[in-house]
């Protein structure tokens, strides 16, 4: 059996959008978060903004002090396009665009690299309307590749997140993807435990074992089957006692983050609340967990 880790917890900025990052920062750690999923956003570490070599040492020194580690997030909606959600993306017809995507990835590896964060997130995105999808695999894999060189260079790995409805939204997809690219060491998977309840065939626990190998960051909310909503914990289906023994199981080390970004105007409560039922589940794990 893996060695069991205690879980090292973590909220992302997308949902305390409200908030100052250095606001968001402190609160997280007073709550006592180990570390947050900090989204490159024009509110929170504006990756297109001047300066921002210095920003990110400013922001390295207060996660130092707070005693907090990250993990650097992409998923902002409209970071590089005003009037298309999560545009431009990998998998776009222009090559201008999918470069700006490219861009946008390779800042983020080096912000990660310059705050000592544990891994990258990206994704795919949605297949454009009339790409097929043997094209949209093809662009996928070439775009990400100058990325991975910039992963490997930094010693950041890349987690590329299943999400629904994008071209890359399963765990056999992410298999895919690790093979077309020839199973390049920086690559790494983002386990989205909602995602697991709202899309994968086996349940979110298992899902969690069968990811270990290749698992660099997980997100976690609740969600319910079939819907993909990211909802507060208790309001979905997810069995997280049992979520949470599978990674203690597995050793996974990197941060387990709180991903409920539609729920911002409640951040501050949502994360105090979030932290204490993180804590009793874990606790309910351990106390059903055989002894090592």
């Amino acid at each position: 059996m893996s060695e069991r880790r205690r879980l090292r917890l973590g909220y992302g900025t997308n949902g305390l959008t409200d908030l100052r990052l250095d606001d968001a920062l402190g609160l997280l750690a007073d709550l006592g978060y180990d570390g947050v999923g900090l989204t490159l956003d024009h509110m929170h570490l504006d990756p297109l903004a001047p300066g921002l070599a210095a920003r990110t040492a400013r922001v390295a020194r207060r996660l130092g002090a707070l005693g907090l580690t990250a993990t650097v997030e992409t998923g902002a909606r409209y970071v590089l396009d005003p009037r298309r959600k999560h545009g431009p993306s990998l998998l776009d017809a222009d090559p201008r665009d999918r470069a700006a995507r490219v861009r946008l990835l390779l800042t983020a590896v080096g912000v990660a690299a310059d705050l000592g964060a544990h891994a990258v997130h990206c994704f795919s995105g949605v297949i454009p309307p009339g790409t097929d999808d043997a094209t949209a695999w093809r662009r996928l894999t070439d775009e990400l590749a100058p990325v991975l060189d910039a992963a490997a260079d930094a010693g950041v790995p890349l987690a590329v997140e299943p999400e629904p409805g994008h071209l890359l939204a399963t765990l056999d997809d992410f298999h895919r993807l690790r093979a077309a690219l020839g199973d390049p060491p920086p690559l790494g998977l983002t386990l989205d435990i909602g995602h697991c309840q709202c899309l994968e065939s086996a349940p979110p626990a298992a899902c969690v074992r069968a990811a270990a190998p290749w698992l660099r960051h997980v997100q976690i909310e609740d969600m319910r089957r079939g819907v993909h909503e990211h909802l507060p914990f208790g309001e979905g289906e997810i069995d997280f006692p049992a979520v949470l023994d599978a990674l203690a199981d597995t050793g996974y080390q990197g941060l387990t983050v709180v991903e409920l970004p539609r729920h911002a105007h409640a951040g501050p409560r949502l994360a105090a609340e979030s932290f204490a039922f993180l804590r009793d589940a874990a606790a309910a794990a351990a106390k059903g967990a055989p002894a090592c």
